[in-house]
């Protein structure tokens, strides 16, 4: 398998992360989102039309998009997906969580910090409602995390995977998680679970 990706992202990350977990070989092609490098005729026309990363190519040469999928892809018949059919609707749950309402509000703003984009007024107004949005989705982990160590079926599962990325660095996106004492040791739980590896920032 080949992992079209970008080492900053989380969204790439992961998908690092749970190849990494499930033992399972893969190549690396890095872009440059910066210099626009998935904004190419030939990106665009043959690997995913919306200009992103990351993107599976996987071992038959199909091209898989979006990250959730991926990992909902990956995580068949193993482990980390439940068998049931509800459990298996939370997850889906919880992932459909992570994109609408906790990605671009928690996400959004660590980019802008770490590839150094120019705050205009436009994006200091839009800022101010990321960050509320953003301790609204960070709040319902919370109240979910303090009856539950995992999102889905009291088991790791690619739900957590899913929020983890970006919420373990909310904090270089000016968050601060010290009033979030149950998505702390979520963190935690998770950094420590077997397989782990870390996000490369590039």
């Amino acid at each position: 398998m080949i992992l079209h990706d970008n080492l900053s992202s989380g969204n790439g990350y992961k998908v690092r992360l749970l190849l990494a977990q499930l033992g399972l070989p893969f190549d690396r092609i890095e872009y440059d989102i910066d210099r626009g490098e998935t904004r190419t005729p030939e990106f665009l026309d043959g690997i995913d039309p919306n200009g992103r990363i990351p993107v599976l190519e996987t071992d038959n040469g199909e091209f898989l998009a979006e990250s959730d999928a991926i990992l909902f892809f990956l995580a068949e018949g193993t482990p980390f997906l439940p068998d049931g059919r509800l459990e298996r609707a939370r997850v889906l749950r919880w992932m459909f969580f992570e994109q609408y309402s906790h990605e671009p509000n928690v996400a959004t703003p660590r980019y802008w910090a770490t590839h150094g984009i120019e705050m205009t007024e436009e994006r200091r107004l839009a800022l101010q409602t990321k960050r509320k949005l953003g301790h609204d989705a960070l709040g319902v982990m919370e109240g979910h995390l303090c009856q539950n160590d995992y999102f889905v079926g009291g088991r790791y599962s690619v739900a957590d995977i899913a929020l983890y990325a970006y919420t373990h660095v909310a904090h270089e996106g000016g968050f601060d998680l010290t009033g979030y004492p149950a998505v702390r040791a979520w963190i935690g739980r998770v950094a420590a679970r077997p397989g782990y590896v870390p996000i490369t920032r590039g």
